[in-house]
């Protein structure tokens, strides 16, 4: 799996409030929404696009669109659900999956206990939103249960 280190001095900025304790509520909220579309920016650069033909007001000319299948979001639930709006933000034609995912506290081993993913992945691009990242045992399970013939290429959108 390749890995990406965000460094940008917003990202990191942003992350260092973030984590304050003395952050509000509000605040956390909102830099959150703006910490995801930052690292959606990052974690979009390889998205798949196909050159399409426009009409501008002086001539035609080609231009990009998102190819065809559309991207996917999978927020697992529920630390996910809070990385969402600022990912689709980013990538408003993207199907929008869940997975709810928890670990046994004996074993470490993530089940999943909720799934509302397409049958067929085939081609797609997904995208994971995974804040509670640590072992990366999550994200293992994820691979497998939505490894339905998605591409590997895309990188999970995850604060570091």
């Amino acid at each position: 799996m390749r890995v990406h280190v965000a460094d940008h001095p917003l990202i990191t900025h942003k992350l260092t409030v973030l984590r304050d304790e003395q952050t509000s509520s509000p605040v956390f909220r909102q830099l959150t929404e703006e910490l995801v579309t930052l690292l959606a920016y990052e974690a979009t650069r390889n998205v798949r696009v196909e050159t399409i033909e426009i009409k501008t007001p002086v001539t035609l000319t080609e231009g990009v669109k998102i190819s065809e299948p559309r991207p996917i979001v999978v927020p697992i639930l529920r630390a996910g659900l809070g990385m969402l709006e600022g990912m689709v933000k980013l990538l408003p034609t993207a199907e929008v999956g869940f997975l709810g995912m928890v670990r046994d506290e004996e074993t470490f081993q993530p089940t999943t206990y909720a799934e509302r993913l397409p049958d067929d992945l085939s081609d797609r691009q997904c995208f994971v939103l995974d804040p509670m990242l640590a072992t990366g045992g999550s994200l293992g399970a994820r691979d497998r249960e939505a490894g339905r013939g998605s591409r590997r290429d895309a990188r999970p959108g995850r604060p570091r």
